[in-house]
């Protein structure tokens, strides 16, 4: 538990985030309860103000969020998105080569600048580091494979902000929304509903934090709530000041990375994984375009779908703006899932040693 100190840090940090959220909200920018914390909090904490996120906020955050996502699955989105499963591998497949092509350009821009490292370390580093998957899944791995880790987790949080602040105000400026289907039946809060709900979302979190599984609290709940909605249980809609409440922790958790060491970590390592951040972002709206002509459907979805951000961000954007949120969580996290299980093996293979 917190202590005394931490637990003033946390809420005098959550009283500044929700005062920028408002700002935000009055301003009228995209997805303005998790933007506005996340600006709020890095701003400070890059200057060295005491901001602090507890784990069990964030944590309860992507517990809601997963929920709220999953209630999108109805048996007939769900029938849409089980077609669109050549696209996915296809958006899978796009990923990692991303990925692989991001490593290869930064070992080539910082080899030979990074003292200490031996060229095992180079090469573990900037795979992992170019990896399109989760911050802390990738720092782990890549920890395994004896890279440096504060330059790997560095990449990944610049990168998750880069896309999370970008990619809605493109969005918004575009001035596409309100592209969902409908949700018939959760239209509602039902208070007995909504307790049955948050007691099967959180047995699926328990069941997922026991078999260690990435992102528990998100990936659980969300597919317990996905697979009640595909059967047609649609017991509650998860109140909106609840799903605003998670946004704002999930970005608070977020900001909170960006400490003064953070800008000391490389500051040409930073410029280029920033440089890098917005190429991929510029190369995946053009997959993304590509997709959109194949399967249908329009652009804004896929460009979230594809976009190299975190599953929680894009899907919050997708949310928020009603941009086909059943599609955007589906490619999300079938890349998470995909990542998390062959980039150990497409590293050992990439660097596996030439034949005689």
């Amino acid at each position: 538990m917190p202590t005394a100190d931490a637990w003033r840090r946390i809420a005098l940090t959550l009283l500044l985030s929700l005062a920028a959220a408002g700002l935000c909200v009055w301003l009228g920018t995209p997805v303005p309860w998790m933007i506005g914390p996340l600006l709020a909090t890095s701003l400070l904490s890059l200057a060295g103000a005491p901001v602090e996120s507890w784990v069990l906020l964030r944590n309860t955050g992507q517990w809601v969020i997963g929920a709220a996502l999953g209630l999108y699955f109805t048996p007939e989105v769900g029938h849409l998105v089980v077609g669109l499963w050549w696209a996915i591998a296809l958006a899978i497949a796009w990923a990692l080569l991303l990925g692989v092509v991001f490593g290869a350009w930064l070992r080539r821009v910082h080899v030979g600048r990074i003292a200490g490292l031996t060229p095992a370390q180079v090469g573990s580093t900037m795979f992992f580091a170019g990896a399109i998957g989760a911050a802390s899944e990738m720092t782990l791995i890549s920890e395994r494979h004896g890279a440096r880790t504060d330059l790997v987790a560095a990449a990944h949080s610049l990168r998750l902000l880069l896309v999370t602040l970008t990619i809605p105000f493109a969005l918004q400026a575009w001035g596409v929304h309100r592209l969902e289907l409908g949700l018939a039946g959760v239209q509602t809060v039902q208070p007995l509903g909504l307790a049955a709900l948050a007691a099967a979302t959180l047995a699926g979190v328990v069941v997922m934090l026991r078999l260690e599984r990435a992102n528990p609290w998100f990936i659980g709940s969300l597919v317990v709530a996905m697979v009640l909605t595909l059967l047609g249980q649609t017991w509650s809609a998860i109140p909106g000041w609840m799903t605003a409440a998670a946004q704002l922790v999930i970005g608070v958790s977020l900001g909170v990375r960006f400490t003064p060491a953070f800008l000391h970590t490389a500051p040409r390592w930073l410029i280029s994984v920033a440089l890098a951040t917005v190429f991929m972002m510029a190369v995946s709206a053009v997959f993304g375009w590509g997709m959109a002509q194949l399967t249908g459907l329009h652009l804004a979805t896929l460009v979230l779908g594809t976009a190299p951000g975190g599953i929680a961000e894009m899907a919050i954007t997708a949310k928020v703006l009603q941009l086909g949120v059943p599609v955007v969580t589906a490619f999300q996290v079938c890349r998470l899932v995909a990542v998390l299980v062959l980039v150990e093996p497409l590293y050992r293979w990439r660097l596996r040693p030439a034949p005689a």
